[in-house]
């Protein structure tokens, strides 16, 4: 039993092989897979593909690299989409300070908006932040987004990060970084992080486990990245991926598989 907690579906890398691609997700076990909206248009396009596969669910979520892009009609619509049959949650939002496609300013004030409206729908959040640790923190605090929860995508941080967001009560999904040689400070915190708030994830197309880097992602291979999660803790494969399964169950409020 794997689940597969973000990956990006809609995106052009699987347009010729997208049917194809789900298909080898449900045959290597996967029991869910979220596919999670990221640029303008894309949250109704990932509510499309949900509704056609049993085991996929969506988000709903503007990436703070087009945070320059937010208006009144954007919330419109991730609204309108959030709504829809198995939106799960808003996201992928946050800050990402290693880019700056987007003022930083607009950043924060797009990541405040999509958490309020995240707590106005009643959902979770998934968070991506980049090189952006103490203002993703602080401004999590200073919305009280403990009362709402979360996932931590791709977490890119040290034990001392993990310790902090799981302190605000948020899960950390661990993505094909934790297979790599210099792994380093994920690692460390993929073994620190208790197997009750552990999530895997692809975030495909991108971030391909070890040993096929370079290769395009996709989310049959979460199952690399839950072996090396359970290399790191001592404990079988198997455990790690029923426990991500069931902690998605629990932070997206899904009926247990």
């Amino acid at each position: 039993m794997h689940s597969d907690s973000h990956a990006h579906l809609t995106m052009e890398p699987f347009d010729a092989d997208r049917e194809a691609v789900i298909e080898r997700a449900r045959e290597a076990g996967l029991r869910h897979v979220v596919t999670v909206s990221s640029y303008l248009g894309d949250a109704a396009r990932c509510a499309d593909l949900a509704s056609r596969h049993d085991f996929i669910h969506f988000t709903a979520g503007l990436h703070p690299h087009e945070a320059s892009a937010w208006t009144p009609e954007v919330a419109r619509d991730l609204r309108e989409a959030a709504r829809r049959p198995k939106g799960v949650a808003i996201g992928e939002i946050g800050l990402d300070y290693h880019y700056d496609r987007s003022p930083r300013e607009a950043q924060r004030s797009v990541f405040r908006e999509q958490i309020a409206l995240a707590r106005d729908l009643g959902l979770p959040i998934v968070i991506h932040t980049r090189e952006a640790w103490p203002d993703t923190l602080a401004i999590l605090r200073e919305e009280r987004a403990e009362s709402i929860g979360g996932v931590f995508h791709c977490f890119s941080g040290g034990p001392e990060e993990a310790r902090r967001c799981l302190d605000l009560g948020f899960y950390l999904s661990f993505a094909g970084p934790v297979t790599f040689k210099n792994a380093g400070g994920v690692a460390e915190a993929a073994a620190y992080a208790p197997l009750g708030r552990i999530l895997t994830e692809t975030d495909a197309p991108f971030l391909t486990p070890h040993p096929h880097r370079g290769a395009r992602n996709e989310p049959a291979r979460v199952v690399l990245v839950a072996a090396r999660v359970a290399a790191l803790k001592g404990i079988a494969p198997e455990a790690v991926g029923e426990a991500a399964t069931r902690n998605l169950e629990t932070v997206f409020r899904l009926p247990v598989s």
